[in-house]
């Protein structure tokens, strides 16, 4: 029997649905990470350094509340996806992931860091990097200038400067245990204790270097999901997406405003109850869009322009990020005779970055092809 009859095929809809979600997140990223709020590094239980205001408080809770379910998305996709191909042999398919995954990472990875090592190069620009840590490795050491080789080659590797690498490269690492993630899920026992544990990790934001808790719980989830033919097309009783949008939508509400009330609210318990109320607005926020946003879906995948934007959504996550940094502060300062012009930052310098990456990707496709093609894990040559 040929592999083509033992592979499961999507409808067409389910496929435009997930190259849908796949870009729709991408972009989402870029308006998290476009957060202008001190401090800009959300955790669940951030607080922002300023008061409540309509600015402010409209950015937390998309930022840090309403936006966050698009990591959730993208893993459950990766897990749904790669175990529909399980009648290709594992080993073939972990070398297809070091062309689509690992390559690209090490590209990007090196990419920013030589982009960064010519930056220090000039006083300005390095007082900047200096100024925001883009390369701090330790209190004293703030330039690649400073590293030993062997820093070097170990933050290219293991800590990119384009932080948001590390998707890749735990998907790589859930790949590669894959066999053993599915045998756990394929036994009733092992699959109960494997979510009990996975749940616990993620309620408490467990981070281990290769073993990211929401990762693995949402790309298992996505595995389980395949393997049992569970309805992702239309939801039952219990995942009608008009009542999870509510959930979301007032746990969102209710965790940015304690965050701008602070322990005051609540003393310390806040930091726990901002962290329940962060998964119960991931968790409901990804199930309202994935099942009540299907005429959104056929709207936008009906539209050739639409469909031909989705094919970069890679540029736009591994160009983003650096991006983000380098320009926010310049944005702000612009902006600063507008009214409320975190907020307009907010909006409209990650739409810039998103038509940047764009136009970069349409460069290197049409004038660069064998370079985009590495670079995106062949992604989007069409």
């Amino acid at each position: 029997m040929t592999e083509a009859t033992n592979t499961p095929t999507l409808d067409a809809f389910l496929s435009a649905k997930f190259r849908f979600w796949a870009f729709v997140s991408m972009v989402l990223l870029v308006f998290v990470h476009g957060y202008t709020i001190e401090p800009r590094y959300l955790q669940p239980w951030t607080q922002p350094g300023e008061a409540i205001g309509f600015a402010s408080f409209t950015e937390y809770l998309l930022a840090n509340g309403l936006l966050r379910f698009r990591i959730p998305m993208l893993f459950a996709i990766s897990g749904f996806l790669f175990a529909l191909h399980d009648a290709q042999p594992h080993g073939l398919r972990v070398k297809k992931r070091v062309r689509t995954l690992l390559v690209p990472y090490f590209f990007w990875s090196g990419f920013h860091l030589v982009l960064l090592f010519g930056m220090e190069m000039e006083p300005t620009l390095r007082g900047w990097i200096v100024d925001n840590g883009i390369n701090q490795i330790d209190q004293e050491r703030h330039l690649l200038h400073d590293y030993h080789w062997y820093e070097v080659v170990g933050r290219w590797l293991l800590a990119p400067a384009p932080y948001q690498l590390w998707f890749i490269r735990v998907l790589f690492f859930y790949n590669l245990l894959y066999p053993m993630l599915a045998g756990w899920l394929n036994h009733a026992i092992g699959r109960w204790v494997f979510f009990s544990v996975a749940i616990v990790a993620w309620l408490l934001s467990v981070h281990l270097y290769f073993i990211e808790s929401e990762g693995l719980l949402f790309f298992c989830l996505g595995v389980w999901m395949q393997k049992t033919g569970f309805n992702i097309t239309r939801p039952d009783r219990w995942f009608r997406p008009g009542w999870w949008a509510l959930v979301a939508l007032v746990a969102a509400l209710v965790k940015s405003w304690l965050a701008f009330q602070g322990v005051g609210a609540l003393g310390d318990s806040i930091f726990p109850t901002m962290m329940l109320l962060h998964k119960i607005t991931v968790f409901s926020g990804l199930v309202a869009a994935w099942y009540g946003a299907d005429p959104i879906v056929r709207a936008c995948m009906s539209r050739p322009w639409f469909v031909w934007l989705s094919a970069f959504s890679f540029m736009i996550y591994a160009l983003h990020a650096p991006l983000v940094a380098v320009f926010i502060d310049p944005a702000l300062r612009l902006a600063a005779h507008l009214p409320e012009p975190h907020l307009w930052v907010f909006f409209l310098l990650p739409v810039s970055l998103i038509v940047a990456s764009v136009l970069i990707g349409v460069v290197m496709r049409r004038w660069m092809p064998d370079l985009y093609s590495l670079a995106t894990g062949g992604r989007g040559t069409l």
